[in-house]
């Protein structure tokens, strides 16, 4: 036999039962999926003002939802001004709930051998979207969004497939923070108020 694997194959003495396991967790789903949300009201929505924005999460793993495959946020952006720019593995679409502006993206050469590797490539292209257009971003696309508006803020549905990250693909890099990102301050509904009345110039 090839490799001398009949003589490896008996060794070993650990005994675990892993797939009584498997058959206990399908088992308990019923039970659990009875504790989790199938309705998820605003006030349960979670703010963040993280580095890509300020955002209110609408389905996320976090929040005990019978949701299992996606994530899925409003990302909330002030008059003139930008998203963070990211990139990750995971492809991405975005509803604009509200709003005008614009988005880069830059593909990137990626390969994967025993390492993984990403470069951008050098062309940037411009997209132009307003209230009711969906936003692809294909797999690691460097991308950020823009608010074309001086005064109406800007509001767009993300939403991903989280069984990327169940299968360890959860490649997600920070390449530049939104303007309003500090993590010294703590986000209150006074502040998201004084984020979407803030006016500033366009951005170039």
């Amino acid at each position: 036999m090839a490799w001398d694997e009949s003589r490896a194959w008996k060794k070993g003495r650990n005994n675990q039962k892993l797939y009584q396991a498997l058959l206990d967790d399908a088992a308990t789903a019923p039970a659990r999926n009875a504790k989790r949300k199938k309705v998820v009201r605003p006030e349960d929505m979670p703010w963040e003002m993280s580095r890509q924005g300020l955002l209110k999460h609408l389905i996320n793993e976090g929040m005990n939802t019978r949701m299992e495959t996606v994530d899925a946020y409003m990302l909330i952006i002030p008059p003139g001004s930008r998203s963070g720019k990211h990139r990750h593995l995971a492809e991405e679409c975005l509803y604009v709930l509200e709003g005008r502006g614009y988005d880069l993206h830059q593909d990137c050469d990626v390969e994967i051998t025993d390492t993984y590797h990403w470069k951008p490539q050098d062309e940037v292209k411009r997209y132009e979207f307003e209230a009711g257009d969906v936003i692809y971003i294909p797999p690691n696309t460097i991308h950020q969004h823009f608010n074309a508006s001086a005064d109406q803020p800007l509001r767009l549905i993300s939403a991903t497939n989280r069984i990327y990250k169940a299968c360890g693909l959860n490649d997600l890099e920070q390449l530049e923070d939104a303007p309003e990102y500090d993590p010294k301050v703590v986000l209150t509904a006074e502040l998201v108020e004084k984020l979407l009345r803030a006016k500033e110039k366009t951005p170039a």
